[in-house]
């Protein structure tokens, strides 16, 4: 009997030291991961596509009704419907199947698209199918996004998150710079053409998710013991049942927590102000007899400066805490919202935006860690369908309050008061401690990655 106890227990030390052996094994380097690159190539083309929609359709629009306001249209339906349905898109993304649904949207915005030159082919191109369009694309946005933050980061190991987010932020910044142009050139080869490029792109995304495996169901809640797999959660924060949370349990998680919800709170300020910049900068440049196509470059600095950014995104976040970090890049948005009046017209703007961009990437990347080492698996879904939501509601806040402004006051004049609005919001997140001692989550245990 002792014997058996004795191989029993050696057995057991065996499994336990090849246990330890395969958690110690380093993870296979990010640009061999074939899962993580394929499906980061399709995500690309998709954000490359929709991108190309974004310019593309609006033109599509103003050529075929002679209306800016059915131009302007077309962006407000898809962004309306995404912000309607992204709670039930994040509560989707947490109780089925997250494969089966990114591949079923992905399918979706490939039949919608193809839609278009089909109609243009036989003469039966109407307002009304362009609009339904919108609508549909912006639905599947809004069941995609969040699915797409969680399959890509599924498929790396924990301690190869921060990279691989920062390569996802050099997708999406590359997209954004790279779409409005190729709309506008495809868009001259012919007007069916950039739909066809959409839809390309809509099926080498879907090629993607039907070929890539990730994990289809949030992993399982970790017993109440084991705070470790948490390591910044707040004392006495339990975190909801999926069950009973129900579809605002992403919003009630983010409000219960002091870190996230001050985060958060500082992002839509600068979203709103950024968003707010935008129009009076154009009419500032026009008034100085800049032409759209040198107000295009002005306006694409923060693009440039983001993708510049994205190979500084370990260095910043070594440098300060997600707090400091934070307030550092807010801050800079201050001055930057006053560059216009500088002289220097199309130099100056540029530079000041591609400043302020240099941040967004390590912030992006920021609260993406903040939510997937803090947020249990089965609640991220919500959480980030409710931070998206957030995020994205304070852009038409930001419009409407510009030209509401420039209704009234001239465009420097609204500058000033944009800038001095966002160094009086931001004052209260600064001189409080939640954000200035923040820290860095810690890294998960090894043993745990995919």
């Amino acid at each position: 009997m002792a014997g058996n106890r004795t191989a029993a227990d050696e057995s057991k030390t065996a499994e336990e030291a090849l246990a330890k052996a395969e958690a110690a094994t380093p993870p296979v380097p990010l640009r061999r991961n074939l899962r993580f690159q394929a499906l980061w190539a399709g995500q690309a083309a998709a954000t490359l596509g929709m991108r190309i929609g974004d310019t593309a359709f609006p033109l599509l629009v103003l050529a075929l009704t002679g209306s800016s306001t059915a131009a302007g249209a077309f962006g407000a339906v898809q962004m309306v419907t995404t912000l309607l349905l992204g709670v039930h898109g994040g509560v989707v993304a947490d109780r089925l199947d997250r494969r089966r649904v990114l591949i079923a949207s992905d399918a979706a915005r490939l039949l919608v698209t193809a839609t278009v030159p089909v109609a243009m082919a036989f003469d039966r191109l109407a307002l009304a199918h362009l609009l339904l369009v919108a609508a549909a694309v912006g639905a599947t946005i809004a069941y995609s996004g969040p699915i797409r933050l969680l399959a890509l980061r599924s498929v790396v190991a924990p301690e190869q998150l921060p990279q691989a987010l920062a390569q996802d932020e050099a997708r999406m910044t590359g997209a954004a710079l790279a779409g409005p142009p190729l709309a506008g050139f495809l868009y001259g080869l012919g007007s069916a053409v950039p739909f066809l490029g959409t839809a390309l792109a809509s099926l080498l995304a879907l090629v993607a998710a039907l070929v890539v495996r990730f994990p289809g169901r949030p992993a399982p809640a970790q017993p109440s013991g084991e705070a470790t797999a948490q390591p910044n959660r707040e004392p006495g924060g339990a975190e909801p049942a999926p069950e009973s949370g129900g579809a605002l349990a992403g919003f009630r998680l983010l409000a219960a927590s002091p870190l996230l919800r001050s985060a958060l709170a500082v992002l839509l300020v600068v979203n709103l102000a950024g968003t707010a910049l935008m129009l009076p900068v154009m009419v500032l440049l026009r008034d100085g007899g800049t032409g759209s196509a040198g107000i295009g470059l002005a306006l694409a600095g923060e693009a440039v400066g983001a993708l510049a950014g994205t190979v500084l995104v370990s260095r910043l976040h070594r440098l300060a805490g997600p707090g400091v970090l934070l307030l550092l890049v807010a801050w800079t948005a201050v001055p930057v919202t006053l560059a216009p009046l500088l002289p220097g017209g199309v130099v100056t703007v540029f530079a000041a935006l591609f400043v302020v961009g240099i941040g967004v990437p390590a912030l992006r990347v920021m609260l993406d860690l903040l939510v997937f080492r803090q947020v249990p698996d089965e609640l991220r879904g919500r959480v980030i369908a409710a931070t998206m939501t957030l995020l994205t509601a304070g852009m038409p806040a930001g419009t409407l309050g510009s030209g509401l402004l420039l209704d009234h006051l001239s465009p420097a004049v609204a500058l000033t008061a944009i800038s001095v609005l966002l160094a009086a919001a931001l004052l209260p997140a600064t001189v409080s401690r939640t954000l200035r001692r923040a820290a860095w989550p810690a890294p998960q245990d090894p043993a745990a990655r995919p």
